[in-house]
C-alpha cells in the first residue's frame, strides 16, 4: 500500500489548508486513516484519526475545532481541513493508515501499518 499526502504549503497565520492523502489500495471498514506531525526538534504527535468503521473521528487537543478530518471512499482519500493556523502547526505532516486500531490506541504511531512521505505546512506569524 502506498500513501500520496500533498497539499502543504506556507501560509499566513490564521490561514487555512486542506491536506490530501490517496490510498494506493481501497480501505476497508477494518481500517483507521490517521495524520500525524512532526515539528523541527520534536517526536512526531498524533493530529487526527478518521474509523472507517462508523466514521468515528478523533482529534488531537490542541487542533480541536480547527482541524477536521473526512474522507471520499470513491477516491481513496482521506483529508485534513486546516483553518486558524497558527505558527506552531508548523510541521511535516504525515498520512498514515492502520488496520483493526482499538480506541485506546488510536494516538499511538506504533499501530500504524503503512506511512505516507509527508508533507510540509509551514505557518507565517
Amino acid at each position: 500500500v502506498q500513501l500520496q499526502a500533498s497539499g502543504g504549503g506556507l501560509v499566513q497565520a490564521g490561514g487555512s489548508l486542506r491536506l490530501s492523502c490517496v490510498a494506493s489500495e481501497r480501505t476497508s471498514r477494518s481500517h483507521v486513516m490517521a495524520w500525524f506531525r512532526q515539528a523541527p526538534g520534536k517526536g512526531r504527535e498524533f493530529v487526527a484519526a478518521f474509523k472507517l468503521a462508523g466514521g468515528y473521528t478523533y482529534y488531537a487537543d490542541s487542533v480541536t475545532g480547527r482541524f477536521t478530518i473526512s474522507r471520499d471512499a470513491a477516491k481513496n482519500t482521506v483529508y485534513l481541513q486546516m483553518n486558524s493556523l497558527k505558527a506552531e502547526d508548523t510541521a511535516v505532516y504525515y498520512c498514515a493508515r492502520g488496520d483493526r486500531i482499538i480506541l485506546s490506541t488510536v494516538r499511538l504511531e506504533g499501530h500504524y501499518d503503512y506511512w505516507g512521505q509527508g508533507t510540509q505546512v509551514t505557518v507565517s506569524s
